[in-house]
């Protein structure tokens, strides 16, 4: 990012550098500031793959994305890299077009994607067959080797919640249990809420302690208990008594009104496909749409990109 962001002049490479460093920085937490900023950031350096890169993301998260997608066809155009190919596919499923989706999770960009990459594809296409209502489907879109894999990797919580899901859906209820909780064993960072979902299976249900004591202060009428029940009533009749009478004299004091106060896929076929899931699909026709859009800004196959890696 730092070498794309060198091609500007040094005040103004500043300026945006500055405004992508607040995406990063807020784009968790407080995903419409993030995207106020990519909004900068693309108005001041538009040609700059990681300032489009950037845009998408802060449109992706705050799910815009038309707008998205826009800016990650623009970012691969001028990178020529395949690494956003799943989040891209993630973006025609929110937009109502998981078969789109699932077209480019069999496309050639698949194998130019490294295992994070890939593992990302298969949970983008198992997402679209439960979109489409093909839950078996998905349940086995998501059987792999990665899945089996002993090895704890970033993408491995994730990838073990989805799979505990797509059973849940079909009603494997004791498998889907068995795997939410490996997914528990590795999500150190809270990535998931699995711990939750696995607590829900266990009929195990969390109350807030807080809210009981309180509760139960009102119901017993004296905080301590120390009060006989007759003395805790007329002390309590006594308390009203004194709250009426401050009612009437605040009446009196102010009879008007105050201003500003308003009234009160079939299973049996994605089978078939096995680890073949991927493959098949052609992905030639998926930036036709955007040839003339290459020629305009300058991104067609004459022109020179910079290599972001």
């Amino acid at each position: 990012m730092r070498q794309e962001l060198m091609t500007l002049p040094k005040t103004l490479a500043d300026d945006v550098a500055k405004h992508l460093v607040m995406v990063a920085r807020l784009i968790d937490a407080e995903p419409e500031e993030a995207y106020a900023y990519s909004r900068v950031a693309l108005r001041l350096a538009s040609r700059v793959a990681a300032v489009r890169e950037a845009a998408g993301f802060a449109s992706y998260a705050t799910e815009r994305y038309s707008e998205a997608l826009t800016e990650f066809r623009a970012a691969r155009r001028m990178t020529g890299s395949a690494d956003l190919w799943p989040v891209m596919a993630d973006c025609e499923r929110g937009l109502g077009r998981p078969e789109r989706a699932l077209e480019m999770a069999g496309a050639p960009e698949v194998k130019q994607l490294d295992k994070a990459g890939q593992v990302e594809m298969r949970l983008v296409a198992a997402g679209a067959r439960k979109d489409m209502g093909q839950l078996e489907a998905a349940v086995v879109t998501l059987e792999s080797p990665e899945l089996a894999s002993h090895s704890v990797q970033p993408w491995t919580a994730r990838l073990r919640y989805a799979y505990a899901d797509a059973l849940l859906e079909v009603g494997r209820e004791e498998d889907a249990r068995e795997w939410f909780a490996k997914a528990v064993e590795v999500d150190q960072n809270g990535t998931t809420d699995a711990a939750e979902r696995l607590a829900k299976l266990d009929g195990i249900e969390f109350v807030d302690a807080l809210d009981e004591d309180s509760d139960d202060d009102t119901d017993g009428g004296d905080i301590a208990g120390d009060l006989p029940r007759d003395a805790a009533d007329a002390e309590a009749a006594e308390d009203e008594a004194e709250a009426a009478a401050f009612a009437e004299d605040e009446d009196d004091e102010d009879d008007e009104p105050q201003d500003g106060i308003g009234n009160a896929l079939d299973a049996d076929e994605v089978a078939a496909e096995g680890e073949g899931m991927f493959d098949g699909g052609d992905g030639e026709d998926y930036y036709e749409d955007d040839e003339d859009e290459d020629e305009e800004e300058g991104y067609g196959p004459n022109s020179p990109s910079g290599d972001r890696r």
